[in-house]
């Protein structure tokens, strides 16, 4: 199995990794495998539990060479000497998941101190929020779009106050979408580019 494109997880990036691999195990039909363990057979075991046994060892060793393809040699260490894909999985997991509330508590705080920057155009503005949203979901926590909507609207420049206030009664804010936010910031920042002046 080749590595292809995937990155190998090197202490960044933990959380883009994790999901790749989800997709690489279910891909491989292994993800089930990679959660749980494969079950004891019991005693005087039916030739068919014998087979489905052997079938389930079978992915649970291609879960471990899979976990072990895609790892650089300090993760390794961590995951070369169990035998088990889900404790190897479980290992991996837990010196990233202490940097993730970490990570998640600075990209909150990064993202409550948001502002739009003078002479940023709404583009690029949408951009940078859109990318710590993001991030923030990656952590795990949900964002609404009614939350993201109203911070931007609280984020604004001055000069889109009146614009603010025109969207705020017009519209109701619980419904309207990033993207219809975004469109209509950007068609009054052309207009103000124009020198058209006032929104509609």
């Amino acid at each position: 199995m080749s590595n292809g494109n995937l990155p190998i997880l090197d202490g960044k990036y933990y959380d883009k990794w994790c999901k790749q691999m989800k997709v690489v195990f279910g891909y491989q039909d292994v993800w089930e495998i990679v959660k749980s363990s494969v079950d004891s057979l019991v005693e005087n075991p039916l030739e068919v539990q014998k087979t489905a046994r052997k079938e389930s060892k079978k992915k649970y060793i291609k879960a471990l060479f899979i976990i072990y393809q895609y790892v650089d040699a300090a993760n390794f260490e961590i995951v070369g000497e169990v035998e088990s894909s889900k404790v190897a999985w479980e290992n991996l997991e837990k010196p990233y998941a202490e940097d993730g509330k970490v990570r998640l508590q600075t990209q909150k705080r990064q993202y409550e101190l948001l502002q739009m920057k003078e002479k940023e155009e709404v583009g690029d503005f949408f951009t940078r929020v859109m990318t710590l949203v993001n991030q923030i979901k990656n952590c795990g926590e949900s964002v609404t779009d009614q939350s993201v909507v109203e911070k931007i609207l609280r984020s604004l420049l001055p000069k889109f106050d009146h614009v603010m206030v025109a969207i705020e009664k017009s519209k109701n804010l619980a419904y309207m979408s990033i993207q219809e936010l975004q469109g209509s910031l950007e068609a009054h920042e052309q207009r103000m580019k124009e020198g058209i002046g006032e929104i509609t």
